[in-house]
């Protein structure tokens, strides 16, 4: 696996993780633990063209 698909696969798995909190029994600490650790698995070097990390909220340092 390439890194492109290795970052399409996890913005997918963060994409269902998004859909799934929509349920209305949801587990909250499942998304608590894995949506931190999908989002710390996103390489730091490649954001979209465009993109500002300052223009968010704030967020802990990711050691990048």
């Amino acid at each position: 696996m390439d890194a492109h698909e290795d970052l399409e696969r996890t913005v997918n798995l963060i994409t269902a993780l998004v859909f799934y909190t929509y349920r209305p029994d949801y587990d909250k600490e499942f998304v608590a633990v894995v949506g931190p650790a999908l989002a710390a698995s996103l390489p730091c070097d490649h954001l979209p063209p465009g993109w500002e990390p300052g223009d968010g909220p704030e967020y802990p340092e990711a050691g990048c």
